[in-house]
């Protein structure tokens, strides 16, 4: 079955004044909903691969059909990171995770501030476009890094559950250049319960693709 834009889980002015609504419309129904037609459009040339879910054809970016390889990682990636993105965000959101995420986070980076930091400062040194990122690894030990692009690490092995998108499309209407602001004001909108449920998943190996 062709893959599917998951609807946006809140209104699209649930995030202002963190995030504006003219950003989220054009965000999630122009970029994200590109990402996933484009995704649908490349695998219609190889049909079978409907079969694999899009965690499993960014697990086996290697085997894809070589014509089709690159639109896969590109508009897959695409598909994934933002299906991610907007359902970790929500209205009356922010503070701090608790319970198993909270404990993992604490052990990782020492305290949740500590990791704030870090992460802020990951997320505002990617040159160009990409993403910063939380990922779990086979031993289960939450991992800090970044992507370039629309890359993906389930194609490196690692199961992302928390996820910061920092090409321009994602805030330049309200921040412009200021990409610090954006990182900053990020935090109040951050749907922790939604990322302990990532983080649950990813524990078992399992990437979320909500619809």
């Amino acid at each position: 079955m062709p893959y599917e834009v998951a609807p946006l889980p809140y209104a699209y002015n649930a995030l202002e004044p963190n995030i504006d609504e003219l950003t989220m419309h054009l965000h999630h129904d122009r970029h994200y909903a590109g990402y996933v037609n484009n995704l649908n459009t490349a695998v219609e040339k190889h049909p079978e691969l409907f079969r694999m879910s899009i965690a499993d054809l960014l697990r086996n970016i290697n085997t894809i059909p070589e014509d089709i390889r690159t639109a896969v990682r590109n508009q897959g990636g695409g598909a994934a990171n933002h299906n991610l993105f907007f359902d970790i965000m929500g209205p009356n959101a922010g503070g701090q995770p608790t319970g198993p995420l909270a404990d993992a986070i604490n052990r990782t980076f020492s305290s949740f501030d500590q990791f704030k930091t870090q992460f802020s400062s990951t997320a505002a040194g990617i040159f160009g476009s990409g993403w910063a990122w939380l990922t779990v690894d086979p031993s289960g030990a939450i991992t800090l890094e970044s992507t370039p692009n629309q890359d993906n690490p389930l194609m490196s092995g690692r199961i992302p559950f928390f996820g910061l998108d920092v090409w321009e499309h994602a805030y330049y209407l309200k921040y412009y250049n200021v990409r610090a602001d954006y990182i900053r004001n990020w935090w109040n909108v951050v749907n922790w319960a939604n990322v302990a449920r990532r983080y649950e998943a990813a524990l078992k190996g399992e990437f979320l693709y909500i619809v």
